[in-house]
């Protein structure tokens, strides 16, 4: 038994220095190979990192109730990083339209004493609902991912995966207030008009760059900004000490909570108009 062991533990012990030796071998060629102290990645372009971007284009807001906006857009933005920059997005609402909702509402509901603070004259219901004018949103836009999207295995961009975040200044006009001390009683037809003010809401979102070449990317941006406010000018909700509803005023007790939303089809253009290239 003695000698059986002996054998075994011998044979252990050179399985465990063959063992060793290979791994030192590895090592070795490992760090004396030809790609001994190379970059994992060569020639990689930082397109981001040191320049400016002025970007131009589209939005249009998603899942409307009863007024779609699409915006002209645009954005400037420094990239101190390749991975980090800080920027302001803007829009102008340049075209509302009316949603089949608002159409349906128009053509259908009754006009009687019982409907009249809530809505206007046939054929106006439209110029009740809220819209938006302008969006200025400073935000911080953050590059964690990067690689080359392929085409048909034949065309290939060089890509990058982002998000943002920020604080949106968002104009509105919604119907001003009326049924209050002081004001029209609101089912006047004179107290439909829209009114301006600005919302404060926070602002995220990711997008989707692609470099189609060294100074000019294509990006497509989706965009969240929630905050409360009126958007079809109804009486819809109690106010005062009692919240007794409906209260026959519009005022800003009858805005409530939207996760508004939109999408962004935009050109960006970058200064210098050479990345910078590592070796």
């Amino acid at each position: 038994m003695k000698r059986w062991l002996t054998i075994l533990a011998s044979g252990a012990m050179a399985l465990g220095t063959l063992a060793i030796s290979n791994d030192a071998a590895a090592q070795e060629i490992q760090l004396t190979g030809p790609l001994a102290g190379a970059p994992a990645v060569r020639r990689l372009r930082h397109y981001r990192e040191g320049r400016f971007e002025l970007g131009a284009g589209m939005s249009a807001t998603l899942l409307d109730e009863y007024r779609r906006t699409y915006f002209v857009t645009g954005r400037l933005q420094y990239n101190l990083f390749d991975w980090l920059g800080v920027g302001v997005f803007g829009g102008y609402g340049l075209i509302g339209l009316s949603t089949d909702l608002t159409d349906q509402i128009d053509s259908v509901s009754p006009r009687n004493s019982r409907t009249a603070v809530n809505v206007g004259p046939r054929g106006k219901f439209a110029d009740q609902t809220a819209r938006y004018t302008y969006m200025i949103n400073p935000q911080l836009v953050f590059s964690p991912f990067r690689g080359k999207l392929a085409i048909f295995q034949k065309l290939f961009v060089d890509t990058d995966l982002y998000v943002h975040g920020g604080v949106a200044f968002v104009g509105l006009q919604e119907r001003g207030d009326c049924g209050g001390p002081g004001k029209k009683p609101c089912s006047d037809p004179t107290t439909f008009g829209l009114e301006s003010r600005t919302a404060v809401a926070p602002s995220f979102g990711l997008g989707l760059s692609l470099y189609t070449t060294n100074f000019i990317s294509l990006a497509f941006e989706y965009r969240a900004f929630p905050f409360s406010w009126n958007r079809a000018g109804f009486d819809q909700r109690g106010g005062g000490n009692d919240a007794k509803f409906p209260d026959q005023r519009v005022d800003a007790e009858d805005r409530t909570f939207s996760f508004n939303q939109m999408f962004t089809l935009q050109a960006g253009f970058y200064l210098p108009t050479l990345p910078k290239t590592t070796d």
